[in-house]
């Protein structure tokens, strides 16, 4: 019952962060995202942190200096609010634990603005700039002014006298659907399910991490079947977000939220859902989950959709360690919580074959 009761301030919490978030930048919108760079000096931003990044695109404007989201700040390109700054360039690079090689590459100066710091190496800790509640020994800390307001001026001094980035990657990427992105394309998901265009949903949110075994997500939506749709957030994208999947009439075969407490978006659109088809039970969907996890964040997400009453929720690459034996009982018992095994079985569970 407690853990229900998280669960419920789970949603609470990100429905609020939510309109805040869409008050303020407005909704995020169907956006290709470059993930190449330009020939000017630039600034990584990584974290979660849009009030930031805003005053970062609002110092850096006029200065030459370009600025690239990193890790869970890549959502931040889908909200309408951030498209009138030019130099507002891309995404560099892949989900945080790739940091110590792409933060290397990247040439310029970073800014954390959460969680998900590395210790950094020294070839590049003088370049690593924290924020916020983000702090590590020997790295420069930026403050809040009692105004609320922060000075990035000494990070963009800095950039001025670096190299521009190393390019690793080109093209785009696409994302920005939220909630309210997804409900106006309600009419044409709810035809390509009615006419059985789409078969099938797959909830693949969470975290990602350097555990080997989590390639099991990138071959999971190699596998999965030309006719389903993955619903996706958090970092757990990027193990198949530069994969071409194709669409489906369409609409993208990967939709991304947003950030991991953006799974708030996955929940609204499951119950939107729901009321379309006319159903009394949220399990009824042609919706699976197969959620990666690694730390806090991914277990309210996980208590969210438990309190909203979704069943059947397959985590990995493994069970949390602190379930104790009688709280994994009743997780299986009374909501069919699972783990996952292999691509091949699990992708016949899931299928129902």
């Amino acid at each position: 019952a407690l853990a229900l009761e998280a669960g419920k301030y789970g949603v609470d919490t990100m429905a609020l962060l939510d309109k805040a978030n869409t008050s303020t930048y407005g909704h995020p919108e169907i956006t290709k995202v470059n993930i190449g760079v330009r020939n000017n000096p630039g600034i990584l931003i990584s974290g979660h942190d849009l009030k930031d990044l805003e005053q970062l695109l609002e110092q850096t404007a006029g200065t030459g200096v370009d600025v690239y989201t990193h890790g869970e700040m890549l959502p931040a390109h889908y909200y309408p609010a951030f498209k009138k700054y030019p130099h507002f360039v891309g995404n560099y690079g892949n989900a945080w634990w790739q940091q110590d090689k792409e933060f290397e590459l990247f040439n310029g100066p970073i800014l954390m603005t959460t969680n998900c710091l590395v210790p950094p190496k020294d070839s590049y800790k003088d370049r690593v700039y924290t924020t916020g509640v983000v702090g590590f020994e020997g790295v420069k800390y930026i403050p809040e002014g009692p105004d609320g307001k922060k000075d990035f001026s000494e990070i963009i001094e800095h950039a001025k006298g670096c190299k521009p980035p190393v390019e690793i990657e080109r093209g785009e990427i696409i994302g920005g659907f939220a909630h309210n992105q997804v409900l106006e394309l309600a009419d044409k998901i709810v035809e390509a399910v009615k006419t059985g265009a789409i078969k099938r949903f797959f909830v693949m949110a969470g975290c990602d991490g350097r555990m080997k075994s989590r390639t099991y997500y990138t071959e999971f939506a190699k596998a999965l079947p030309k006719d389903t749709v993955i619903l996706t957030a958090g970092c757990a994208k990027y193990r198949y977000n530069k994969l071409n999947l194709g669409d489906i009439n369409g609409i993208p075969r990967v939709l991304d939220a947003g950030q991991c407490n953006d799974s708030y978006s996955l929940a609204v659109i499951a119950m939107k859902l729901k009321e379309v088809f006319g159903l009394n039970d949220i399990n009824k969907l042609p919706i699976s989950y197969n959620i990666a996890w690694y730390e806090q964040k991914a277990v309210i997400v996980l208590l969210a959709l438990l309190y909203l009453g979704v069943k059947n929720i397959h985590l990995g690459p493994t069970l949390p360690a602190f379930l104790s034996p009688n709280v994994t009982k009743v997780l299986v018992d009374k909501f069919g919580i699972g783990g996952i095994t292999n691509v091949e079985d699990d992708m016949k569970m899931f299928m129902g074959e």
